[in-house]
């Protein structure tokens, strides 16, 4: 979809290539895992816990402008969910385009329904969605 993926860990290089190697979800991974072991680009994007050591789980969507577009921050034991996170890219992408619509929670692909946000809508959300 046009999109630049990067993960980013504080650990280093040879510890992703062990992950890649041994772990059958990482074998197909094509994607460039950068290695943070300073722990600088995590300060940066404040998911770095100084006290730990380690970084939380954080997933940035970021534009081709450089705008933060989304961000998410998990705790460090909890997974990410990659069709949540493709539904919020989709939607980026939708609203790029349609900067006077809304994407409501339930949203996934183009064709679903959207939202003109303006002073009536203002508690009628459920009703417009019907």
């Amino acid at each position: 979809m046009g999109a630049d993926v990067i993960t980013v860990s504080c650990d280093t290089q040879f510890v992703h290539l062990a992950w890649q190697k041994d772990e059958k979800m990482l074998k197909e991974v094509t994607y460039p895992m950068g290695a943070d072991p300073t722990g600088n680009l995590a300060s940066l994007f404040g998911v770095y816990d100084e006290e730990k050591g380690l970084a939380l789980r954080g997933t940035f969507i970021i534009s081709p402008d450089g705008v933060l577009l989304n961000s998410e921050v998990n705790f460090f034991n909890m997974g990410r969910n990659i069709d949540e996170l493709m539904r919020k890219f989709k939607a980026n992408i939708h609203l790029a385009k349609k900067t006077n619509e809304g994407c409501p929670s339930k949203w996934k692909e183009e064709g679903d329904k959207t939202l003109v946000p303006s002073p009536e809508l203002v508690g009628k959300v459920f009703e417009a969605l019907q």
